[in-house]
């Protein structure tokens, strides 16, 4: 009869423990911070499409009802509220209506940063700096019923300072979405 070997236990030795806890500890030091600007850049992105798809909710809602619907975008200190309304005496969605309760809200308003954490409604000079919301001299963006709309940007700045714009286009009442390169160009964002 042969004698038979010694089994192993297949453990490993404290050493091997403390390589492999030490290279999973680097490796995720690496990839962690790349994944946080990742995440904020993504969460721009989609507030921005957000934005996007709420002004082709109002363009459709205008068709719709053969009635003028806008947006308004209020400031509330340094965030903004987004509300959607419905023109109620034919002559147009204005603040004017909005104050008296003859132009209706047609949802609650909503706070951007509250939807989209860590995102605004600003451009990346921050601050001071120009208003994020280009409509003209107004809060308004409009669309009536034959699918036009009030030309006008709308900036968004995510947590790590990427940069994104909802502009509509006035004859067509048509949304292009835009995003700024580090150089200071702008795209069109897929």
């Amino acid at each position: 009869m042969h004698p038979r070997p010694l089994r192993s236990n297949g453990g490993y030795s404290l050493v091997e423990l403390i390589f492999v806890t030490a290279l999973i500890a680097i490796v995720s030091a690496i990839a962690v911070p790349q994944t946080l600007v990742t995440v904020h850049q993504f969460r721009a992105l989609a507030a921005a499409r957000y934005l996007a798809g709420q002004m082709a909710l109002a363009r459709g809602r205008a068709v719709a009802r053969s009635a003028n619907v806008a947006l308004r975008f209020e400031a509330a200190g340094a965030d903004y509220t987004v509300a959607l309304f419905a023109d109620g005496n034919g002559n147009g969605v204005r603040a004017v209506d909005i104050g008296q309760g003859i132009d209706v809200a047609l949802e609650a308003p909503a706070r951007l940063s509250q939807l989209f954490p860590h995102v605004a409604i600003a451009l990346s000079d921050g601050g001071s700096g120009p208003d994020p919301v280009k409509i003209g001299n107004t809060t308004l963006m409009s669309f009536t019923p034959a699918g036009t709309a009030t030309s006008g940007t709308i900036y968004l700045r995510g947590f790590d300072g990427s940069q994104f714009a909802v502009r509509v286009l006035g004859v067509t009442g048509r949304t292009r979405l835009l995003r700024r390169l580090s150089n200071g160009t702008w795209i069109d964002q897929k």
